[in-house]
């Protein structure tokens, strides 16, 4: 951790402590009688669970904007309320009884109400490039906001543990600049997450969305194109995990686009990297198909320590669950278990509680 966590003696013996004991839970759960494994009690259970901003997202106050409310959102804040990020811990600890983690997503960090938090970023998807204002952890005022953000993590008893992260972008990008500006946006988030304590923050491999297909030839077919970005991507995932384990902040790589999509480039960038802090935060449903929901999460178990998304989403007309939760803890996976609820039956909050039940059944 940074010598600026250092700042708060309260706070950094709180997140020291709380890390020791889910530590101690973890052992004591793995070598109980005679090195067999006994059943999680139910707190060593929730100690392996984390709220998760994004099912609750629609919650939270934006950036002023001319467009209107639409009625389901509308609907939802009426019965739960509206959020900023320094209300989530009290909200967690509301909503999860019993549950002291959480998983927190990039977009929402911030006082909307206080521009000089926030950066101008020109982002361009397919044909539309538009400008996003979005954190940055950099400024003074930001600092001054993660202060009081990591304060009420302290007063509730609640910690960050991953930061969902969409704003470094561009990581394997074959334009040089453009790469290592990426780099240079994650290295600004990885001060940010040691001052919340955060133990995991995942980072896009960006690129295209869709990564190029092999091409055609005379006996066999064969992909040059994307060899040029797993390059860049291994280069600048060694670069953030360097820098992120100076500070105690492992960097991940979630299914989530691009190389992402495919769990073997996530592997042949992992291996490559070859790194204590980076590693894989996979997510049960960012496939690109059904064969995938299981034996993708099972190529990637063996190379996921700290993080995985738990996740619901109706893109699939079935998903077990458990399944994906015993996937993980047979492959010896002993991290957090976040309820990211994507699409589905259910608001944000009913379809995390969904995902809970399932995880606390299958742990």
């Amino acid at each position: 951790m940074s010598s600026q966590n250092n700042s708060s003696p309260g706070r950094r013996a709180f997140l020291q402590t709380a890390t020791a004991s889910l530590g101690a839970a973890t052992l004591a759960s793995a070598q109980s009688g005679a090195g067999v494994a006994r059943p999680l009690n139910e707190k060593e259970k929730l100690a392996r669970i984390a709220s998760n901003t994004w099912p609750m997202r629609a919650l939270f106050k934006s950036r002023p904007s001319t467009r209107p409310v639409n009625p389901e959102t509308a609907a939802f804040r009426k019965k739960y309320g509206e959020l900023t990020m320094l209300d989530f811990p009290q909200f967690t600890k509301d909503i999860f009884p019993g549950v002291w983690h959480m998983d927190l997503w990039s977009s929402l960090f911030g006082d909307v109400t206080d521009d000089s938090m926030y950066a101008a970023t020109k982002v361009t998807v397919g044909e539309n490039t538009r400008t996003m204002y979005e954190f940055d952890p950099s400024t003074p005022s930001a600092k001054k906001w993660l202060g009081q953000l990591a304060g009420k993590m302290a007063a509730g008893g609640v910690l960050c543990h991953h930061i969902s992260n969409n704003a470094p972008r561009d990581i394997c990008d074959l334009d040089e600049e453009k790469r290592k500006a990426g780099i240079a946006v994650a290295k600004k988030w990885l001060d940010g997450a040691a001052l919340l304590g955060a133990k995991t923050m995942r980072v896009n491999t960006g690129g295209p969305r869709i990564v190029p297909n092999a091409s055609a030839t005379s006996d066999y077919p064969r992909n040059d194109e994307i060899v040029k970005l797993l390059k860049n991507a291994i280069d600048s995932f060694k670069e953030m995990a360097d820098y992120g384990g100076k500070l105690g902040v492992k960097v991940t790589i979630e299914n989530h686009w691009g190389l992402s999509a495919n769990p073997i480039n996530v592997r042949v960038i992992l291996d490559e990297v070859n790194h204590p802090f980076c590693e894989a935060s996979p997510d049960f449903c960012n496939w690109e198909h059904e064969y995938m929901l299981y034996h993708g999460l099972e190529s990637l178990a063996p190379y996921t320590h700290s993080t995985v998304h738990a996740k619901y989403w109706n893109r699939w007309k079935e998903v077990d669950l458990q399944r994906c939760v015993r996937i993980m803890t047979n492959a010896k996976f002993q991290g957090i278990f976040a309820l990211e609820y994507e699409d589905g039956p259910w608001d944000g909050v009913d379809g995390a509680r969904h995902l809970y039940k399932e995880v606390m059944a299958a742990l």
